[in-house]
């Protein structure tokens, strides 16, 4: 995925928010500017291309207050779905939080 094509569709609001993501956002502490500074911000650290229904990706970012956050985006190439979003830990991920466990 290009990270370019998805800041333009961020910033030109062709987003698709679902209520799944908006509530487990909620129970993150994860509000709507935290996935925007990470979007702004960040780097493709995965690549999902045979994702259904879109290919996808994870985006390493920071939040508004400059903490990790990761951001699962996907793109039908008219819309930016944003899947989920969530604060990485080391249980998953290494110390630099962009490179998973095996």
């Amino acid at each position: 995925m290009d990270l370019d094509f998805i800041k333009k569709l961020y910033f030109n609001s062709q987003i698709k928010w679902s209520a799944h993501c908006l509530e487990r956002m909620q129970e993150r502490d994860i509000d709507i500017e935290d996935v925007g500074k990470c979007i702004q911000s960040g780097e493709i650290i995965e690549d999902y291309p045979d994702d259904f229904p879109n290919p996808s990706c994870l985006v390493f970012g920071y939040n508004t207050s400059e903490k990790v956050i990761h951001v699962v985006v996907g793109t039908d190439r008219t819309y930016l779905y944003i899947i989920t979003a969530y604060y990485p830990n080391t249980d998953k991920f290494m110390e630099d939080l962009k490179t998973r466990r095996k």
